[in-house]
This record gives C-alpha cells, structure tokens and sequence, in this order.
C-alpha cells in the first residue's frame, strides 16, 4: 500500500508536474514542493485545533479541518471525495455509499464524544480502534484521510485525559499497521486495539 490509483477530475496531475503530484491551485509540479507545503499547513492545522476547547464532534468538524489544512492547495480539500479510491489492490468504500457511512460513523463513534473522560481504558482503547479502522475503510477525502485520522485520535485522546499519540511505532510497523485496517473489514479489530494500546502505555511508561 503504497499510493492510490483513483479515476476522475480528482486525480488530475498537475500539468507539467512531476507523478504523484495532483492539480493544485498554486500550480507547485514538484512532489518535494507539495509534500512540505502539506507538512507546514498540517502543523498550523494541529496548533489550532489542539488548544480548541470541545465539548462536542461532529463530521463537520472534521470537514472544517480538511479544509483548513489543505484549502490552499486543493478546491475539493473539505468536501467528499467523489472518485472511487484503491491502495495497494485494496479499496475505499465506493463514492455512492459515503453519506451513508458517515453518518453512521457520526452516531457510533462522534456522538460518543462527550462522554470519554469517563470511559473506561479499555472500553476507550476499543473505541479508538474502531473509530480509527472505519474513518480509513471509509475514506472520506480525495487525499490526507490518514493524517487527518491521526489528527482525530488525537483529539479523542486529548478529551479521554491522555496525551497526543505518538505514531512511531505504527512507522515501525507499517505492514502490521496496514493488515490491522485490512482485518476491519470483517470487524476484527483486535489488531489495531494492540497498537493503540502499546502506544497509550509506552507513553504512559
């Protein structure tokens, strides 16, 4: 899993760009351009939303997010993506059922939202996890779904009474990382639930 293939005005290439690099709006062709133009705009994106104080998350939220990050760059960057998406051979759930998705994902995992700080490890551990695996099967954007994830972990640890998590051991284990996604789709998520948990220990150490 490695890079997307996906069909559509959305996976235009910048013209004259170099490959991976998709039609922006300030016409940057070079992926090393691009990459860290997402990279600075992603941590002015965490700066802002960390110190946010919440009592509520909504999809929306997260809509906001997605284009406060990438709103620059992209003119979809907040809106659902409308190409159907695949990674490695393995793919995104398709176009037609996102609005479907979503807001089941909003009234099983969004909703729950107010009530964390009073969560269980455990039972928080498990719901990090199947939120994680079901906003990445899902997909809901053209491009920076993982990241903005990982932005929404981070949310809901931060309301749980935990730290931002750090994600190294999930670079260190990328394929497991991968596989644990994988298994989502048959609603086995006891992969993800370890990855989650070593993180949450190891920082808590």
């Amino acid at each position: 899993m490695s890079r997307y293939d996906a069909t559509g005005s959305e996976a235009e290439q910048q013209p004259g760009g170099e490959e991976g690099v998709l039609r922006n709006i300030p016409g940057l062709t070079r992926k090393r351009d691009i990459d860290d133009a997402e990279t600075e705009l992603l941590e002015a994106l965490y700066e802002e939303v960390l110190l946010q104080s919440r009592d509520t998350l909504s999809f929306a939220d997260i809509q906001h997010w997605h284009h406060r990050w990438l709103g620059n760059l992209y003119p979809w960057a907040g809106s659902l993506r409308t190409v159907n998406m695949s990674k490695g051979g393995f793919h995104f759930s398709i176009v037609g059922t996102l609005p479907k998705l979503i807001k089941n994902f909003e009234q099983q995992y969004l909703q729950q939202f107010p009530s964390l700080p009073d969560t269980p490890d455990e039972e928080f551990i498990r719901y990090m996890a199947e939120s994680h695996v079901e906003f990445i099967l899902i997909h809901p954007f053209r491009e920076g779904n993982g990241r903005i994830s990982r932005l929404l972990l981070d949310v809901m640890a931060l309301q749980a009474g935990f730290q931002p998590l750090d994600y190294q051991l999930w670079e260190d284990h990328r394929e497991f990382y991968f596989r644990s996604i994988q298994a989502g789709v048959g609603g086995d998520y006891l992969h993800m639930q370890r990855l989650i948990r070593d993180v949450l220990e190891q920082q808590q150490g």
